[in-house]
């Protein structure tokens, strides 16, 4: 399991009511990897935020990591 997965699996356990229900897949591309997080519907609110605040700071912080183990990442919120 790599690092950024686990980094937003855990993470978003945290935001969220029914962390049972968090699912986080990793997709390797050529050059970007590709995070797909996947929270039960009545948390997806809970994981996007008001004007989508806790999602952009998910990605601030996946792009933080991602920068240091010299990698591209992308965060996608699958409903």
């Amino acid at each position: 399991m790599s690092e950024l997965k686990d980094l937003i699996e855990g993470v978003s356990k945290a935001l969220v009511d029914m962390p049972e229900s968090v699912e986080v897949h990793e997709i390797q591309g050529e050059q970007t990897t590709v995070i797909e997080l996947k929270v039960d519907k009545s948390d997806l609110g809970k994981v996007i935020g008001k004007q989508g605040r806790t999602a952009r700071a998910l990605r601030t912080i996946l792009n933080a990591a991602s920068t240091k183990l010299k990698k591209r990442s992308v965060l996608e919120i699958v409903e």
